[in-house]
């Protein structure tokens, strides 16, 4: 059996946008990232790269489709950035660029040896 992932928090970036969500869509989030921290294989209906290191979680909920921006740290870590309630086909590049903004705020603050004041558990555990 895979060891099941670890998920970080960020700053406050994804916990900021997971407060504004109604309860059902909540719930959603936690199913999905329950998903992926316990699914050896994750499908790109969950899990997806888009570019240098950044993956969009993708949660469907109705109509309703939210994306939430990670990166994947020493094998089995993923931290959560920010995340958004997605209204067109595409990912809007203005939301990409952020993500890769927070990854690298990210990595340097990890760098500096910073990171432990900017890590949290998952909301609901």
């Amino acid at each position: 059996m895979p060891v099941p992932r670890e998920i970080y928090l960020f700053k406050n970036y994804f916990l900021k946008f997971y407060q504004e969500q109604p309860q059902d869509v909540r719930m959603k989030i936690k199913w999905v990232l329950n998903l992926i921290r316990d699914v050896d294989l994750i499908s790109e209906k969950y899990l997806k790269h888009m570019r240098d290191g950044v993956y969009e979680i993708r949660v469907g909920l109705g109509k309703n489709i939210f994306r939430i921006f990670c990166c994947f740290d020493e094998g089995n870590i993923i931290v959560l950035f920010h995340g958004f309630q997605k209204k067109t086909a595409q990912t809007p590049s203005r939301e990409i660029e952020k993500a890769l903004r927070i990854h690298k705020e990210y990595r340097e603050a990890k760098a500096k040896g910073e990171i432990a004041d900017f890590l949290g558990s998952t909301p609901g555990e």
